[in-house]
């Protein structure tokens, strides 16, 4: 089968970026034949802010870049991921303009809420997902807290639902877990041309054997629980050692933390593969997010180097994560649960142990990229039937 890929990358590289270099990875293995088309964010600095905005709506030279694929190399299926800002809808016109089926991952809110994330002002908000122009969003600069920026955003997502872009152009949309399936049929999306495809891992080798520190990594960011997890480090036991890793805003807020408690050991921006020692030698993943997470790619990455994971239970990762048996859940948002999660992994080395056999067996049975490829050809294969 030819695929041609499409994603637009992030500046800050996260899971949107993993899990699409992966799935292209895992489809090359199997002997199909992979174009990708890769817009990249980096350049968006070096450009004027309310063009690039504009042209979030419609950009002409996305437009011909894929034209100009199709025309020489005829795919089987277009596989679109983020197509913010730089792609544009454009891409999902050029693709069925050349009759080509178009299968649109939702790794993010983006098509939902502007800001994508479905969080304003220290909590979950879904004011605009009733709305065909996301109002709500541009009153409060939801996207980088400027109304401008917004505007731009809410132009997008309201011309394309006029359009009937969504409706018409794209054959299956990619949900990442149940929770997310959900949000987007609230807002209007056809729940038959919704399927559901957790991301996958590719195997690190065998499980590692823990250790005596706990371990996030993350996007420091507010809606990622950063400050939640900072301040519940202040209320742990004082055998209680963390390790951070990442990039963003909170950066230099993290820094000052470490600085300030000798626990907190923060290692700034690391190699992915160091990322998964780590994992494995750590005695509990902490994944303090506090937004509606689509999925939370890195949940399963622990748990393939059998580490369990301490996590709120909100959005999909109450899908991902079983209290007691693969981790700990906390309150959302809270420094004085979140430390009595963290508390009680301390306390209970036996359960980390068994818990540990218990996480690499879900991550086996689940999140594989065997079992992935299965579920990602079925989609493939109905968007070629039903385009």
């Amino acid at each position: 089968m030819r695929i041609l890929t499409v994603h637009n990358k992030y500046q800050i590289r996260g899971g949107e970026d993993e899990s699409r270099e992966a799935e292209d990875r895992l489809l090359r293995s199997c002997g199909h034949e992979i174009k990708e088309v890769l817009f990249d964010n980096s350049v968006i600095s070096n450009q004027r802010k309310w063009g690039v905005g504009i042209r979030a709506s419609w950009n002409n030279a996305s437009y011909r870049t894929l034209e100009r694929e199709l025309e020489g190399w005829r795919p089987h299926v277009v596989d679109i991921h983020n197509f913010f800002p730089l792609a544009s809808p454009a891409v999902h016109w050029a693709a069925r303009k050349h009759g080509i089926p178009v299968v649109q991952t939702l790794h993010n809110y983006r098509l939902l809420c502007p800001a994508a994330t479905f969080y304003r002002d220290g909590r979950t908000c879904e004011d605009c997902c009733q709305w065909k122009f996301p109002m709500p969003s541009v009153i409060h600069g939801c996207y980088r807290d400027s109304k401008i920026q917004t505007a731009a955003v809410a132009l997008m997502v309201g011309t394309h639902r006029l359009a009937g872009t969504w409706q018409k152009k794209v054959s299956v949309f990619v949900a990442v877990s149940e929770f997310a399936k959900r949000k987007f049929i609230d807002g209007g999306f056809p729940e038959s041309r919704i399927a559901v495809k957790p991301n996958f891992v590719d195997s690190p080798g065998p499980p590692g054997n823990g250790g005596p520190n706990f371990f996030c990594a993350s996007r420091l960011t507010v809606e990622k629980g950063i400050r939640t997890l900072l301040r519940a480090m202040d209320l742990t036991g004082a055998q209680v050692k963390l390790d951070i890793a990442g990039q963003g805003p909170l950066e230099s807020e993290v820094r000052e933390a470490a600085a300030r408690n000798p626990r907190i050991r923060f290692l700034g921006v690391l190699p992915h593969r160091e990322l998964l020692e780590l994992m494995g030698s750590a005695k509990c993943f902490i994944f303090p997010s506090e937004w509606y997470e689509t999925f939370g790619r890195v949940v399963v990455e622990a748990y393939s180097r059998g580490t369990p994971v301490i996590a709120a239970q909100l959005g999909a990762i109450a899908e991902v994560v079983d209290d007691g048996r693969t981790g700990f859940y906390f309150q959302a948002g809270d420094a004085h649960d979140l430390a009595r999660a963290i508390n009680c992994a301390e306390a209970a080395p036996g359960q980390l142990s068994s818990m540990r056999a218990e996480v690499r067996l879900e991550y086996e049975r689940k999140y594989t990229p065997q079992r992935n490829y299965e579920i990602m050809m079925s989609i493939y294969r109905r968007a070629i039937a039903n385009p």
